[in-house]
C-alpha cells in the first residue's frame, strides 16, 4: 500500500507573510460560509467580500470554490494532526488506547467547533454528498507516520492497512452519529470507540 501524496490545490503558493495572512482569511471566510449557505451556494466572490480581499486574490490561489474546498480540507488536517500531536505529547506514557482515544476525540472537538468542518472535514463531503476515499487514505498514512513510534512499530504496509480501516470505519460511524444529533450521539460514539478498541486490540495488544 503505497502512501498518498499530499492534496495540492493551490495555483501558487504563498511567499511572504502579507500573502500567507491573505490566504489564511480567504480559507476562514469560505468555512464560515460553508456554515452560513452551504457548498452549492458558496461563491469565489462572497469568499473574497467576507475575507475583504479583492476577487483577484482568490483567483491568484484558487481557480475555483472546489479548490478553495479542497485547500480548507487540507488545512483542517494538518490542524487535527497538531491537535493530536500536541494531546500525545501531554500524555506521554499512556497506551495506545489512549493514543487511539486522542484520534477520536480531537476529530470529534474539530467536527463539533471548527468553522465548516462538518461539510469539508478532510475532503470526504466535497461535493456535498459525495465520498472520496482518497481523504481517508490520507489521514490514515498519517497517522500511521505519526503513531509508529508511540507503538514502538515500523509503519509498514500492515500498519498502514490496520489504521486505514480504523479510519473507514470511524468515519462512517462518527458521520452516522451525526445524522442521527447535531452535537453527535454519545451512544453511538460510545460504540463506535469500543468497535476501534476490540479491533486494534488484536493487533495492538
Amino acid at each position: 500500500m503505497k502512501p498518498v501524496p499530499p492534496a495540492t490545490s493551490l495555483r501558487r503558493a504563498p511567499v511572504q507573510r502579507r500573502s500567507a495572512e491573505r490566504l489564511t482569511r480567504i480559507l476562514d471566510a469560505c468555512a464560515d460560509l460553508l456554515d452560513e449557505v452551504g457548498y452549492d451556494a458558496l461563491s469565489t466572490r462572497a469568499v473574497a467580500i467576507r475575507a475583504g480581499v479583492p476577487i483577484g486574490s482568490v483567483y491568484r490561489f484558487f481557480g475555483n470554490k472546489r479548490a478553495m474546498a479542497d485547500a480548507l480540507a487540507q488545512r483542517n488536517l494538518e490542524r487535527y494532526i497538531t491537535r493530536v500531536t500536541e494531546r500525545l505529547r501531554q500524555e506521554s506514557g499512556g497506551g495506545w488506547r489512549e493514543a487511539m482515544d486522542a484520534v477520536l476525540d480531537e476529530y470529534l472537538a474539530m467536527k463539533r467547533t471548527a468553522p465548516g468542518f462538518s461539510l469539508v472535514d478532510f475532503g470526504n463531503q466535497i461535493p456535498v454528498g459525495k465520498r472520496d476515499a482518497e481523504p481517508n487514505h490520507r489521514v490514515a498514512d498519517t497517522l500511521t507516520t505519526l503513531l509508529s513510534a508511540v507503538l514502538d512499530r515500523e509503519p509498514d504496509d500492515d500498519l498502514r492497512r490496520m489504521f486505514l480501516v480504523a479510519v473507514e470505519t470511524a468515519d462512517t460511524l462518527v458521520h452516522l452519529a451525526f445524522r442521527v444529533t447535531p452535537e453527535g450521539d454519545e451512544r453511538i460514539i460510545g460504540e463506535t470507540r469500543e468497535l476501534l478498541r476490540a479491533y486494534l486490540s488484536r493487533v495492538l495488544d
